[in-house]
Formats: structure tokens, sequence, C-alpha cells
């Protein structure tokens, strides 16, 4: 076997978790830790297939608390490490999300998302935006990418290791129980051969040499002794998001210009509402389309701009308004109407999406 797991390019034909350990591979990531939850599990599964042929390893731990922890610990040591999880694990893993983005760890972290609240259902939902976007007790300084197609899911899963590394800080890729589990085509690739230069970890913990004498100390805290350390500390990392969020930010969008109605859906219900809008200006009606890539940062810019040339937003979602609170939150002060189409754990078809807007802009 070659030296590198894809050489070239490969058209293949996978799903959606098999593509994300194929993505972690190519990323040159060393070590993955994790404990089972539906509807991630064949992540786990298919790393432990591919590990021991590229001198991986990988560590079920007997929670998603320590699958969390143990991540951290891999990254303190220097390797290029992550975990995926699902619902309830992805409430559990707060904690050591928490001291991630207290540490400013390159964290990166899987989300397959499945129903809520609660155990809820194994199936599918939107319902982990707030969750992942901001959760744990800080700030929300996080990174996070929501996937429509398994494409998304092996570009951006190698983009997670490398944004991760680069900015220090915590990174999600946000998928969800249709993406695990559907087979479709994609291309995989080896990065390097693309141009794409891999950030290369580095150790945190263990270098060589004399703290305070050989080489500067390494602080790396999560505890503070006093309300003005945590509040200098937390005010540096608020000026760090600030850069990135003007560097980060993807969206994708067409026929916004003047629309009457501009749809906007993230991950998989951007792909029902793609085809309905496509469907919909074929028809003659103008109607645009957005999607938000990031959900953290947000895309801000493009979407009050967006904002300014269109009458109206639909907001389609498989969940209870939770990309519309960040939508509200990129728009405060803007005057369009934004109006819902929530679909609670429930998967949102192109007709749905059609028929509803045809009734916004009679």
């Amino acid at each position: 076997m070659s030296e590198k797991p894809i050489t070239g390019e490969k058209r293949v034909f996978m799903t959606g978790n098999e593509v994300v350990a194929w993505a972690a591979v190519a990323a040159q990531a060393e070590i993955m830790y994790g404990y089972p939850i539906t509807p991630q599990n064949e992540i786990m599964h298919y790393w432990t297939r591919l590990a021991p042929k590229f001198n991986k390893t990988f560590l079920q731990t007997e929670d998603e608390l320590s699958a969390g922890f143990t991540t951290i610990g891999g990254v303190l040591a220097g390797k290029k490490t992550f975990t995926a999880t699902a619902g309830p694990g992805t409430v559990l893993m707060q904690e050591p999300l928490a001291m991630a983005e207290m540490m400013r760890l390159p964290v990166v972290v899987v989300v397959m998302q499945r129903g809520g609240p609660s155990t809820a259902t194994v199936i599918y939902s939107q319902q982990e935006v707030t969750l992942t976007t901001f959760g744990g007790n800080g700030e929300g300084f996080r990174i996070v990418y929501s996937t429509a197609t398994h494409q998304d899911l092996f570009d951006y899963t190698i983009k997670a290791f490398n944004i991760a590394w680069k900015y220090r800080m915590p990174t999600f890729v946000l998928g969800d129980g249709y993406q695990a589990k559907m087979r479709e085509p994609l291309t995989m690739y080896d990065p390097e051969e693309r141009g794409v230069e891999l950030v290369k970890p580095e150790p945190y913990v263990g270098l060589p040499g004399m703290p305070g004498e050989e080489r500067p100390p390494g602080h790396y805290r999560n505890t503070y002794n006093t309300e003005e350390e945590l509040n200098e500390v937390v005010n540096d990392h608020v000026k760090a998001y600030e850069q990135i969020q003007n560097e980060l930010p993807e969206h994708d969008e067409f026929g916004t210009e003047n629309a009457d109605l501009v749809v906007v859906a993230h991950g998989v219900v951007a792909r029902a509402t793609k085809q309905a809008v496509e469907a919909l200006r074929a028809e003659g009606l103008n109607i645009g389309y957005f999607r938000p890539i990031t959900l953290r940062p947000m895309p801000d810019q493009a979407l009050r701009a967006m904002a300014d040339r269109t009458k109206k937003i639909l907001v389609v979602e498989s969940a209870q308004g939770q990309l519309a609170r960040l939508l509200k939150e990129s728009l405060y002060g803007k005057t369009v109407e934004i109006v819902p189409l929530f679909r609670p754990g429930v998967g949102v078809t192109p007709e749905e999406v059609m028929a509803r807007s045809r009734e916004l802009v009679a």
C-alpha cells in the first residue's frame, strides 16, 4: 500500500460517516477518541478499519466526557486528534469543549445531529445548532462548518483540522443523520496534491528545555484566581475571534439581487431549498437562495448585504428557529421581514419550500 491513503483523485460512492473517516486520514489526523452514539457510530468503525493500515490509533473511552477530555490530552501532546458524537453526546462533551475554548486548543469535533430534546430519535435533525455554536459556559469562541453534501463532508473535515491548528480554536463539522447514513458520490483526493498545505501540529507540553530559562514557559489554564484576570484573558479571546470574523465566514447564494423573496437554509435542508429555488426561478418567480456554510462565525456582511436587496426572507430549518436566531442576530437593525418554515426533527422537501414560497410572493 502507498504511504498516502489517497493518491490522485478517486470517484467513490460512500456513506457520510465513511467519508469523514477517509477525510480525517487524508488530513493526517493521528488519533480518534470516541464513544458510540447513533448516528455517528460508523465514523469510529471506519476509522478503526483504516487506522492500522496508516499507522493511526483509536481509543474507545468510557463515555463522551472522557472522549472530549482525551481528545484535549492528545492535542496537548501535539497530535492531530478528533472525536465525533451526536445528540446527548454533544451535551456531555460541552465541559471539555468549554475547556478547549478557554485554553485555545485546536480540538476537532464531527457532530452528526439527531432529533431532540433528550434521546428523542436517532435519525436526523438540525436541533444541535445552538448547542454546537454556543454550547458550554462561555462565549462561543468556536468555528462551525455546516455541511450539505458528502463532498462538503470530505472538504470541510480536511479544512477543519487546518483551521483548528491555524487559529487554535475548537472547530466543528456539523452534519446530520441523513448525511451520516446515506450514500452518494463524491471525489476524494490528497489535499497536498491540490496545493493545500496541511498545518503541522505542535506539542503544548513536554517540550525540551527548562521553562523560563531555556524557553518561554507555557501557561495553559482554564482556571483563574480573580475576576479581573479572567476578564483580561477573555478580552484577548474576543480580539482573536473578531479577527477570524473577517477571515473565515463562507456562504453560497444566487438570485438575491432585488429578489422578492430569499430562502435561507443550511446543511442538508439547503439541498431541498436550492432545488426548490431553482425550480421556482424557472417558473419566472424572482426568488433567491442563501446558504450560510459557517454558522460560527456567521457570514454577517454577506447576510446584511443580501437583506438590503430583498423584500422578505424565508428561513427553512429542521428545528424550531435555531438558525433563525443566528440570522436575526446577524441582521439586527435591518427591517426586512423574516418568515419561518420550521420542521423540528423532520426532513424538509423541495415541494414544501416551493408551496410556502409561492404563498409569500403571491
